[in-house]
């Protein structure tokens, strides 16, 4: 399999049955993002998860009172591991606009966070209507500060660059692609399929196209 299709899950053996309890919920969690992956948004019951992490139900419903609550957590933590991925990777790259977007858009490639069963969970929660309010109430802060700080550094590049451009538009074109290529890994039956290697050197096409003097369209 690919790289990028590296299962979330650690290799090592499960916790012991009375694991501390943010030890339990963190193996909960990455239990639902796994069959999320499988069954989709729908298709998800207290049981498999349970089965998943070789535990009770009860235990399950013990760490969070309910289903919703469950999938509350996950979308939670998979929005606090993107949001830290990629503030980190743009503040490491230095002061200088480009390199700020430059990081900051292809680390959502980076194997840390796009695996299969990851992604398969994020298309869960965008395409299917029962996780779209957990999506919306959950997310929707987080997606604008990403929005936000992406336009603010295509304005400064476009003002460098003297690019005839609109900031707004350029931000929105760069993070629909984005998405595309994580819908296009994550949805089920997608025979395009690309690596973490592959996407961001669509992503670093995609910025020598609009930023020429900036950028080259090598990885």
């Amino acid at each position: 399999m690919l790289q990028c299709m590296a299962s979330v899950r650690q290799s090592e053996p499960p916790p012991p049955r009375k694991a501390a309890r943010p030890v339990r919920r963190q193996q909960l969690i990455e239990s639902t993002i796994a069959v999320l992956a499988r069954k989709g948004y729908a298709g998800l019951t207290v049981a498999d998860v349970a089965k998943e992490a070789g535990l009770s139900a009860g235990i399950v419903i013990f760490h969070f009172n309910s289903k919703d609550e469950l999938l509350a957590a996950v979308l939670g933590a998979l929005a606090s591991e993107y949001r830290t991925h990629w503030e980190a990777s743009m503040k490491a790259a230095g002061p200088a606009p480009a390199d700020r977007l430059r990081a900051m858009l292809l680390s959502d490639f980076d194997t840390h966070v796009y695996t299969r069963e990851k992604l398969a969970a994020w298309v869960a929660f965008w395409g299917e209507i029962q996780g779209r309010p957990f999506y919306d109430q959950i997310c929707a802060g987080s997606d604008a500060e990403r929005q936000s700080a992406t336009e603010s550094l295509c304005r400064q590049v476009i003002a460098e660059g003297g690019y005839r451009l609109d900031p707004a538009l350029t931000a929105r074109g760069l993070e629909s692609l984005g998405d595309g290529l994580w819908v296009g890994l994550g949805g089920s039956g997608y025979k395009g399929q690309v690596n973490d290697t592959q996407a961001k050197q669509v992503m670093a096409t995609a910025l020598a196209a609009f930023f020429p003097k900036h950028y080259s369209a090598r990885v």
